[in-house]
C-alpha cells in the first residue's frame, strides 16, 4: 500500500507557506511605528506605548473590539472572478462598529479559508485588506489562512475580520446622553455595503435570471460592478468631527447601518424613553435600492429594514450642533445631512 501524504488529502502546505511569507511585504505598507515586527511569531505584536504619545493623550485608555464578515457578497466575488474588493468590504464592517464607540482603530486581523490556497486569487483579497487598512489608518498585524478541502466548494473562501481600536473611558459614546430634540445626522453609504445579499442575489439571479455581466441602464455600470462596491470607511471623516469637539460632548451616539438597517441598529444606542423618528424624503436612496424593491416587488417597511438605503452610518447630536458637524464631514469629502429627530418613545424608529 503507497503512503498517502498531506498533500493528497487536498492540503498543500508548501503552498501556503509561500502564500503566507509573500504577504508580509503587503503588511508593512499598514505599519506604524507602534507595530513591533515579528514575521515569523505565532502572534501579532502593538505597543500602546510609544514615546510616552499614549499616556499623554488617554488617562484611562478603553480597548473596543469588533468582528464581522462580508457574508454572501463573496458569492458576487466569485462570479465576477474579481476579489480586489472584499477584504475592504472585511475591514470596513469591523472598523465602522469600532467607530460607533468613538474609538480609533488601532489594528486589524484577517481569517482566510478555502478549500484550497490559490496565491493568484488570495493576493488580490489582501490587496484589498491591506487597502482597507491604510484608509482606516489601523495597522494589518496578522492573521491566519486555512486550506480546508471538501469544506468549501472549490474556487470559493470565506472571510473573518477583526478590529481592535482605543478610546478614553471619559469619552466612550454609549448614547446616555440622547434626549429628546436631539438630531439624527445620515452619513452616506456607497451602495449596499455587504448586507442583505441573499435577497439580491435571488431578485437578481433566480428571480430575473441576469448575469453580472448585464448593463444595466438605471445603474449605468454593470451589474456585478454596482454589487461589488466596496463598503465605506468612515474612519478619517469621524475623526475630524470628533477631535474638533474634544471637551463638547457634541456627538452623543453612532449607529453603523448594518443588517437589520434603521429599525435593527438605532435603537441599540437609545436610551429608555426615546425614539428615533426618520423622514425618508431627506435623501435620495441610490438607484440600486429603487431597483431592488421594483424588481423584486419588495415592500417599502422590508428595504429599510434589510438594507442601508444609501446611509450608512448615523450620528446623533445636540439639536444646534447639526450643521455645524455636517460641515465638518463635508470637509471630510464625506456626505451627509440631517434625516431625523429623537423623539420621546419606547427605543424604536419610525420612520415617515
Amino acid at each position: 500500500m503507497s503512503p498517502i501524504s498531506y498533500k493528497d488529502a487536498g492540503v498543500d502546505i508548501s503552498t501556503k507557506e509561500k502564500f503566507t511569507g509573500d504577504i508580509h511585504a503587503d503588511m508593512r505598507k499598514t505599519f506604524g511605528p507602534r507595530v513591533i515586527e515579528c514575521p515569523d511569531g505565532f502572534s501579532g505584536l502593538f505597543s500602546l506605548h510609544y514615546e510616552n504619545r499614549l499616556f499623554k493623550k488617554y488617562r484611562q485608555p478603553v480597548l473596543v473590539a469588533s468582528t464581522d464578515g462580508v457574508g454572501t457578497k463573496l458569492k458576487i466575488a466569485f462570479m465576477m472572478d474579481k476579489h480586489d474588493t472584499v477584504g475592504i468590504d472585511l475591514v470596513a464592517m469591523c472598523v465602522n462598529d469600532v467607530l460607533t464607540m468613538g474609538a480609533d482603530p488601532l489594528f486589524f486581523l484577517d481569517y482566510i479559508a478555502s478549500s484550497k490556497v490559490v496565491p493568484s486569487r488570495l493576493h488580490q483579497v489582501i490587496k484589498g485588506i491591506v487597502a482597507g487598512c491604510k484608509e482606516a489608518e489601523c495597522a494589518l498585524l496578522g492573521g491566519e489562512t486555512a486550506e480546508m478541502p471538501d469544506f468549501y466548494h472549490n474556487g470559493e473562501y470565506d472571510l473573518a475580520g477583526f478590529a481592535v481600536g482605543v478610546r478614553e473611558k471619559k469619552g466612550l459614546i454609549l448614547g446616555k446622553t440622547i434626549v429628546p430634540g436631539d438630531v439624527v445626522v445620515g452619513l452616506s453609504s456607497s451602495g449596499l455595503h455587504s448586507n442583505g445579499f441573499s435577497l439580491v442575489r435571488k431578485i437578481f439571479f433566480q428571480k430575473q435570471k441576469w448575469s453580472v455581466r448585464k448593463k444595466v441602464e438605471e445603474l449605468g455600470v454593470t451589474l456585478g460592478e454596482e454589487l461589488l462596491r466596496p463598503t465605506k470607511i468612515y474612519v478619517k471623516a469621524m475623526k475630524r468631527v470628533l477631535e474638533h469637539y474634544k471637551v463638547k460632548r457634541v456627538v452623543k451616539g453612532i449607529a453603523h447601518i448594518t443588517g437589520g438597517g434603521f429599525p435593527g441598529n438605532i435603537p441599540r444606542i437609545l436610551p429608555q424613553g426615546t425614539a428615533v423618528r426618520i423622514e425618508k424624503n431627506s435623501w435620495t436612496p441610490y438607484p440600486v435600492f429603487k431597483l431592488i424593491k421594483r424588481l423584486g416587488d419588495v415592500p417599502e417597511d422590508e428595504m429599510y429594514q434589510v438594507f442601508n438605503m444609501g446611509i450608512g452610518m448615523v450620528l446623533i447630536v445636540g439639536d444646534c450642533y447639526g450643521d455645524s458637524v455636517i460641515r465638518i464631514l463635508r470637509a471630510e469629502g464625506q456626505d451627509a445631512v440631517v434625516i431625523g429627530k429623537v423623539i420621546k418613545g419606547k427605543r424604536l424608529v419610525e420612520i415617515v
